[in-house]
């Protein structure tokens, strides 16, 4: 997992670009995405509690915040969470199960998809597991 914020972290070859009509900063560049969407979710929403075996993503926070929750595969350890908010970019590698909780009204994130993700795809490289995300947490 890693997080990094699109507007205050941007590595090289990213770029961002600001003038008096606003700012346009790069997201990704010469990176191999197959599937884009668009997710809004409503105020506790959970989701996940999967891990995929070759498939990336890439989560954009667009509004709102969500806790992600997130372990490697075949770890007895606890889940670790971390928050993220309108600008983070979160990165899932495969192997790494992982839950996210909605913490606020109307969150919306774009997810970035390095392989199956989308259309009849959808599932084809999901393998659920039980929820990771301890009780009372």
């Amino acid at each position: 997992m890693e997080v990094r914020n699109i507007y205050k972290d941007i590595p090289a070859p990213l770029e961002l670009h600001e003038d008096s009509r606003g700012r346009i900063v790069d997201v990704f560049y010469q990176t191999d995405i197959q599937h884009v969407a668009v997710i809004d979710s409503n105020d506790g929403a959970l989701r996940g509690n999967h891990y995929h075996k070759h498939t990336t993503q890439h989560y954009l926070m667009t509004s709102g915040a969500m806790e992600y929750w997130y372990k490697p595969l075949g770890s007895d350890k606890p889940a670790e969470c971390v928050v993220i908010r309108k600008g983070d970019l979160l990165t899932t590698p495969p192997d790494e199960i992982h839950a996210l909780r909605v913490i606020e009204p109307n969150t919306q994130f774009v997810v970035f998809t390095a392989g199956k993700r989308g259309g009849k795809d959808y599932e084809s490289d999901t393998y659920r597991v039980p929820n990771i995300i301890p009780e009372g947490k």
